[in-house]
C-alpha cells in the first residue's frame, strides 16, 4: 500500500508516526519548499504544493493506494481538487480520506448532535469546508472510490495542549455560562484515518471527537491541578479580550455525538475524555 498527504500539518504527521510503517513509498505536501526539504526522513518524502507544485506528485497519485486530504480549502474551492481532480479520477486510488470540522454545524445551542443534524456554518472558512466536503464525496460517488470526511472538533495532543499554554502564561479561564466544546486527542484521529483505510464501508461522513463535550475552562483548572499551580483567574466571556476568530469559536455551543464512529466505523477511543488525555500528556512529560 502506498500513500500521498496534502497537507502535512499536526495531525497528518502523527497519522504517519503511528500508522506510516503500513505504507510504502509515503508521499506528503506543504506549502514552502524549503520546509519540504527540511521535513522529508526515510518514513516520508515531503514536496512542495502552493504557488510551487513538485513534478512527484503525479506519479505518486497514479501509484498511490490511499490519499489523505488535510490542506484546508479556499474561497475558490479545493486546492487539490482544482489542480489534481482527473488525476485522483483515473489513479487506482482505492480509499480517500478528506479531514474537515464540526464547525460545519454551526450552533445548535448546546444541544446534542449527529451526522444525521443540518449544517447551518456560521462563518465564511466552514462554508468553503462544507463546499469542499460535498465535492469529495461526489468525486467518490463518480469514482467508485470510498471517500469518507472526518468531521473533527478540537484537536490537541502532545507539544499542542493546555499545559503548553499555562506554562507559556497564555492559559485562559474565559467563562460563558453554558458553553461547552468537544475535543479530540490526535492519537484517536490518527486511529480514525486507519480505521476508514482499512474499511470496506461506503464513503460518507463521521464525526470524530470524544465522549465528553466539556466546559473550556474545565480542562484549564484541571490541567493546573495536575501540574500544582494556581489556575489563571477566570474571566468574563463578555467582556475578556478575545481575538475576534478566538470570540468567533465561542459562537457555536453544540455536543456532538461519536455514536457512529464507535459503533459503525469501529474506532476504539485511546482517550475517551479529556481527563484520561490530560493525565496521559501529564505523565508524559507535558506539564513539567
Amino acid at each position: 500500500m502506498s500513500l500521498v498527504i496534502f497537507g502535512y500539518g499536526y495531525s497528518s504527521q502523527h497519522f504517519v508516526r503511528l500508522h506510516g510503517a503500513h505504507y510504502a513509498p509515503v508521499l506528503a505536501t506543504v506549502r514552502d519548499p524549503a520546509r519540504a526539504a527540511r521535513m522529508t526522513n526515510a518514513a516520508c518524502e515531503v514536496v512542495a504544493f502552493g504557488e510551487t507544485i513538485n513534478a512527484r506528485i503525479i506519479p505518486a497519485l497514479a501509484n498511490a493506494t490511499h490519499l489523505l486530504i488535510s490542506a484546508p480549502p479556499e474561497e475558490n474551492g479545493d486546492p487539490v481538487l482544482l489542480k489534481f481532480e482527473d488525476a485522483i479520477a483515473r489513479s487506482n486510488i482505492k480509499s480517500i480520506v478528506y479531514l474537515s470540522t464540526i464547525g460545519v454545524y454551526g450552533d445548535h445551542g448546546g444541544a446534542w448532535i449527529d451526522e444525521a443534524t443540518p449544517c447551518d456554518p456560521t462563518n465564511e472558512r466552514s462554508r468553503w469546508r462544507l463546499r469542499a466536503e460535498d465535492a469529495w464525496l461526489d468525486l467518490g460517488r463518480r469514482t467508485d472510490k470510498p471517500a469518507h470526511v472526518l468531521r473533527l472538533s478540537g484537536i490537541y495532543g502532545p507539544g499542542r495542549n493546555v499545559f503548553v499554554n499555562l506554562r507559556a502564561g497564555t492559559a485562559k479561564r474565559i467563562v460563558k455560562p453554558g458553553q461547552v466544546f468537544n475535543r479530540i486527542h490526535v492519537e484517536d484521529i490518527a486511529r480514525a484515518i486507519a480505521a476508514c483505510f482499512e474499511s470496506d464501508l461506503v464513503g460518507r461522513v463521521w464525526n470524530v471527537t470524544d465522549d465528553e463535550p466539556a466546559a473550556p475552562q474545565d480542562l484549564v483548572t484541571h490541567a493546573a491541578e495536575l501540574m500544582g499551580v494556581e489556575p489563571p483567574p477566570e474571566q468574563d466571556f463578555a467582556t475578556a479580550a478575545l481575538s475576534p476568530m478566538a470570540r468567533s469559536f465561542y459562537g457555536e455551543c453544540k455536543r456532538v455525538s461519536n455514536r457512529a464512529m464507535k459503533e459503525e466505523l469501529g474506532v476504539t477511543l485511546a482517550y475517551p475524555t479529556w481527563r484520561q488525555a490530560l493525565r496521559a500528556l501529564f505523565e508524559s512529560g507535558e506539564g513539567r
